[in-house]
């Protein structure tokens, strides 16, 4: 699934309005930890995260049915979230998951 410049840009605004609310959780760990609690609806991975940190979180996410979308760059993703940079972010809020699968349903249509 590929988004397009604009959708992009706001999906990570979104992602870091719900870090700065509460509403998401930021790192593997974290991410792991709300995960196994059945709390995360919705995540955004970084696609050029390490290989161990994916192995770690991507297997997971899928074995609990966890929707996620992946953006191209954990720099990008973690100056979002006010980090230097982050493999994934979780986001625990279900109407800010919900808002953030639209924008991405939404926006990978128009995508080349």
């Amino acid at each position: 699934m590929t988004l397009d410049a604009t959708a992009r840009g706001r999906l990570l605004r979104l992602v870091g309005l719900g870090v700065r609310g509460r509403g998401a959780v930021v790192g593997v760990q974290q991410v792991r930890e709300k995960v196994k609690k059945h709390k995360v609806a919705y995540a955004v991975v970084a696609s050029d995260a390490s290989r161990h940190s994916l192995d770690k979180v991507v297997p997971l996410l899928n074995a609990r049915r966890v929707r996620f979308v992946e953006v191209p760059s954990a720099t990008e993703l973690g100056a979002a979230v006010g980090r230097e940079s982050t493999a994934v972010v979780g986001i625990v809020d279900r109407q800010l998951a919900t808002g953030i699968r639209e924008l991405v349903e939404s926006g990978s249509e128009r995508a080349p």
